[in-house]
This record gives structure tokens, C-alpha cells and sequence, in this order.
């Protein structure tokens, strides 16, 4: 995360750079034809080094391209370490439930309690098989309730750079006469968008690595999630307003703007992998899981960009650019909604703790086991003794 939004600085520094670097390069010059040539070039080159660098240092893991002649000589660990998921064109990463990191870098524990129940003797009562059920209602209104989450946090990826670099027009000092006027945006340079955007990534590293463990640990995962999910349409509703900010107050709102929304989103996705991961029903059925909350979530990013930037060209042309804004908290309204059909998995439970030690969370000398509830029936009557 920190490398991508590293060069989200350096595109929004390199791109036109006749005009910001004018005694380096000429306007009548090559990247002065082409303004957006350097960042793509400096990408590229980028590109090509760790190509070049994973070919020098990394090794192979895959058993039958081994150089080695004996199998005792590989590496068990690494050739059966299941490879993370490949994270999108944005900073929306594909839906994995095998990462016990749960798309981040903090420890996460899971824990599950069970009921046995055993006769007197010792021997467990014999069960009627029965055809396990894969996708669950749980399951899937969890999955529906990642792809809702993925389809308006890809939005607000897609929509922020273009409204912070749409033309503004200050002219409008209030609302006017129409509550529903939002011409333009807010008409900052390239570069300052990419040093915002910049920003944005360290702003969403201090979230992930401190305030989610906290939260985490202190309100559980279900009723984070809850609460996540319940005030996201904020971080959609109150962008369009800042085009009427002076400013003087400009960037503080849109630092504001930018810390509720990472706030909200970055606590969103890995709290609903967790409970995804707690509501199936065992860990034999979790590839067809994961296959489909990431098939839910890369279609979600898939349409998600043309129908933002459709209603965002569409209310530009009403004088209303918060028509694209207000479309995605009606997304996160649906996702509200959709907490009244879910429930949570009883008896289930899990811990996050920060990768770096912090003082405001408590250590876990003996970390918390699965607990299991053995239930005896007597051999005469098949209600439990105890």
C-alpha cells in the first residue's frame, strides 16, 4: 500500500512537466507534447527493475521446476505457502480468505466454540448424514454485503482525483437558488493532487496499524462492523460540499473528507472477510467460498468506474457533479439496509493484535484456544446430565 500511494506522488509530480518544471523541460519540447509521457515512462522502468530483480533473487517453489535433482532438497514451507491474492488496478485488493492477515498486516485470531455431545460411556451418539450446505444465507449476504462495499469504495477511488482536478467555479459563493447546484469541483493541479493522494496512503497506513486493532479489540468484529456499515454513506455525502469551502479551510476539509472515508473503509473490508471466514461451514468448503467473494468483488470494480464516470458526466452537465457522489451513498444505504437480513454466527469470536507491539492494547501472554462444550446424555434417556 505504501508504494502504490508513493506513486500516486510521483505521477501527480512528473505529469506536465513543461509546466512544472519549465527550466528542465521545454513546451515545445517532447513532454511538453505530451504531458503525460514521463510518470508512464518512469513507471516503466520501474516495471521493468523488478522484473529483473525477482528473476536475480527470487527463487522458484514450484516442486517440478526444481534445478535441484534430489526432493528432500526443497523447501516444503515455501512450495506450500498459498500465494496471496493479485490485487486490482487500484488500491482495492481481491478478496482472499487463505491470507490469515485478512487484507492487512496486523495478527488475526479466529476462535470457535463447539458442543460435543457424548454418552456416558464415552462413545458419540451416531449422526444422521446429512448434505452440507455451502452457501449458506449467512455466507451470502456477506458476500453481497463485500460486493456492495467494493462497488461504492471503488467509486470514491474513481471520482476523487477527477472532482479534485475539475474546474471550479468560485463564482457561486453559496448554494443559490437551487439546493441542488454543485457546478464543477474543486480545481486543484495535477501535482497537488498527487501529494493528496499521497497523503491519503499514510493517512490510511496510521488507520490500519493503530485505530483498527483498537476498535477491533475493544467493540469486536460484529459490532464494528455494524457501525462501519451503518455511517458510510457520510463519506459520500459531505464530498460535493467542498467546492463550497473558501480556501483558506479547502484542504483541511478535504484531509477530513479523506480521514472518515479511510476510517470507514479501511475497517470495512477486513472485518467482512473475517465474518465471511466465520461463517462457513468448514474449512474443506472455503476455496469455493473465497472463489466467489472474489468473483463478487472483481465484478463489483468492474462496473463500478463507467457508472460512476457516467453519472458523473451526466450531472456536470446539470450543473450537479454531486449526482456521482450521491449515486454511491445510495450504494452504501443498500448496504446499510442490508444489515436488517444478517445475522451473526454465535459463538465465535476473533482478535486482532497490531503487528508492532502497542502500549493501549493488552499483550496476550496465553493466547485464547477453540473451546469445546462436551454435552454427556445418559445411556437410558437421551436427554443431557450435564
Amino acid at each position: 500500500m505504501l508504494i502504490l500511494y508513493t506513486m500516486a506522488a510521483i505521477g501527480g509530480l512528473l505529469a506536465k512537466p513543461a509546466e512544472g518544471f519549465p527550466s528542465l523541460f521545454y513546451r515545445e519540447g517532447l513532454f511538453g507534447r505530451f504531458p503525460y509521457l514521463l510518470p508512464n515512462l518512469v513507471c516503466s522502468v520501474l516495471l521493468l527493475l523488478s522484473i529483473f530483480f525477482s528473476w536475480l533473487f527470487l527463487q522458484e517453489t514450484h516442486p517440478d521446476m526444481q534445478p535441484c535433482t534430489a526432493t528432500e532438497n526443497l523447501d516444503g514451507r515455501s512450495a506450500e505457502r498459498p500465494l496471496l491474492a493479485t490485487a486490482g488496478a487500484t488500491a482495492n485488493a481481491g478478496a482472499d480468505l487463505r491470507a490469515e492477515s485478512y487484507g492487512t498486516f496486523n495478527q488475526v485470531h479466529l476462535y470457535d466454540e463447539e458442543d460435543w455431545l457424548v454418552r456416558a460411556d464415552g462413545s458419540r451418539p451416531e449422526k444422521i448424514p446429512q448434505r452440507q450446505t455451502i452457501f449458506t444465507k449467512r455466507v451470502m449476504m456477506l458476500i453481497v454485503a463485500l460486493a456492495i462495499f467494493t462497488y461504492h469504495s471503488m467509486t470514491y477511488d474513481h471520482l476523487l482525483p477527477i472532482f479534485l482536478q475539475d474546474k471550479t467555479l468560485r463564482d457561486v459563493p453559496t448554494v443559490g437558488n437551487s439546493i441542488l447546484k454543485f457546478p464543477g469541483g474543486v480545481g486543484l493541479s495535477t501535482r497537488t493532487v498527487g501529494l493528496i493522494m499521497s497523503t491519503d496512503g499514510i493517512i490510511a497506513l496510521f488507520i490500519q496499524s493503530v485505530i483498527f486493532p483498537a476498535l477491533a479489540h475493544y467493540l469486536g468484529v460484529w459490532r464494528l462492523f455494524v457501525i462501519v456499515t451503518i455511517l458510510h454513506p457520510v463519506a459520500y455525502f459531505m464530498v460535493p460540499f467542498l467546492i463550497f469551502l473558501p480556501r483558506s479551510l479547502l484542504f483541511f476539509g478535504i484531509y477530513g473528507c479523506l480521514v472518515v472515508r479511510n476510517i470507514l473503509a479501511i475497517i470495512d473490508y477486513p472485518v467482512l472477510l473475517i465474518l465471511i471466514k466465520q461463517a462457513s461451514p468448514s474449512d474443506s468448503v472455503l476455496g469455493k467460498i473465497n472463489g466467489l467473494a472474489a468473483s463478487a468483488g472483481a465484478a463489483s470494480r468492474t462496473i463500478a468506474p463507467p457508472i460512476a464516470g457516467y453519472l458523473y458526466s451526466t450531472g456536470a452537465e446539470l450543473d450537479c457533479t454531486a449526482l456521482a457522489w450521491w449515486g454511491s451513498t445510495l450504494a452504501a444505504i443498500v448496504g446499510a439496509v442490508q444489515l436488517w437480513f444478517m445475522e451473526r454466527k454465535k459463538h465465535s469470536s476473533a482478535t486482532i493484535q497490531p503487528a508492532a507491539p502497542c502500549h493501549y492494547l493488552p499483550n496476550e501472554a496465553h493466547p485464547r484456544r477453540d473451546a469445546v462444550h462436551i454435552i454427556v446424555t445418559g445411556t437410558d434417556v437421551g436427554t443431557p446430565d450435564a
